[in-house]
């Protein structure tokens, strides 16, 4: 920080050439700043003569950031944002509001969580719920987050987590889908919805499915879960359905099983916790309350699907 005041001739230099920068104009700047034009290039000229480089291009149709202005940029904007997200969150706490980060994946958040996140915040009224997003395979450290969604081997004796459920997967589709086939005679084979690297060939493992096409299967695949769930949704093909993801289009029917069969794997899913982060009370309530709901999603869908056996596969 010694340096940094060191290398500035005031504080206030940065706010004003941020102002500049953002609107492309000393004039546009010094009516956000509320002083004059010349202040304004007076104090930006005197930035410049310190640094020893041009920040700006003057011309013109106004003021155009030079490649060290562009590197300036960047970071003074990227601080600014950081400064004001926390007084963001200062003054929320103040009011009784609490910031709780969550690290899952996108399918997770849009599939399972999005429908029931009014229950969620009714729940939680003074928590402001943020997300780090995973489109891909639900992987990697909990960092910088309250609590993070993980899939860990059950072998694996190193975990800081609770758990959610066993790693239990069904191939779903639509109910349209399914019985396209039934009401139209023969049609065309299966199309296979696949998440990229995803490795092997899950549909493999079943010899039919309930939509009793017939034929080589065809294939769509995709990086991010969501849209393959989306896809299934559709009416687009068959998805192999991770139940923490697909409960709740199970539930309501959107999604039906394509098969009576499920994939289970030696994995777990957990909601972890970083290490180097205490658990608050807030943090651990909204854990249970996933946990529960989830529980209840299978409890549901076992009544629903009772050949599945779901619960023995998943606790």
């Amino acid at each position: 920080m010694s340096e940094l005041r060191r290398k500035l001739p005031s504080s206030n230099a940065l706010f004003v050439f941020d102002a500049a920068a953002r609107n492309g104009s000393f004039t546009a700047a010094a009516a956000e700043l509320n002083v004059t034009q010349p202040a304004v290039s007076r104090m930006l000229g005197q930035f410049e003569d310190y640094l020893g480089v041009r920040l700006f291009e003057r011309t013109a149709g106004g003021a155009v950031l030079t490649e060290d202005g562009e590197i300036l940029y960047r970071r003074v904007s990227d601080g600014f944002r950081s400064i004001e997200s926390g007084l963001i969150e200062i003054d929320r706490r103040r009011k009784g509001m609490e910031t709780v980060t969550l690290s899952v994946s996108s399918a997770f958040t849009t599939h399972w969580l999005m429908p029931r996140i009014d229950k969620l915040q009714r729940q939680f009224p003074t928590v402001d719920l943020r997300f780090q997003l995973i489109s891909g395979p639900l992987r990697g450290p909990v960092d910088n987050v309250d609590l993070g969604m993980r899939f860990r081997d059950r072998f694996d004796p190193e975990h800081n987590g609770a758990l959610v459920m066993k790693e239990v997967m069904l191939p779903i589709c639509s109910p349209a889908y399914r019985d396209a086939a039934r009401a139209d005679g023969p049609i065309e084979a299966n199309t296979i919805i696949r998440l990229a690297e995803t490795p092997g060939d899950w549909a493999a493992q079943y010899q039919t499915f309930l939509t009793r096409r017939a034929g080589p299967a065809k294939s769509l695949s995709f990086s991010d879960y969501a849209v393959v769930v989306q896809a299934a949704l559709l009416g687009q093909g068959i998805a192999l359905g991770w139940l923490t993801v697909a409960a709740h289009w199970l539930l309501t029917g959107a999604l039906v099983p394509a098969s009576e069969t499920l994939t289970t794997t030696r994995r777990l899913c957990e909601l972890v916790y970083p290490p180097d982060r205490s658990v608050r009370p807030v943090v651990a309530e909204i854990r249970d309350w996933i946990i529960t709901q989830m529980r209840t999603d299978m409890i549901a869908i076992d009544k629903l699907y009772p050949r599945l056996k779901l619960i023995a596969a998943s606790y």
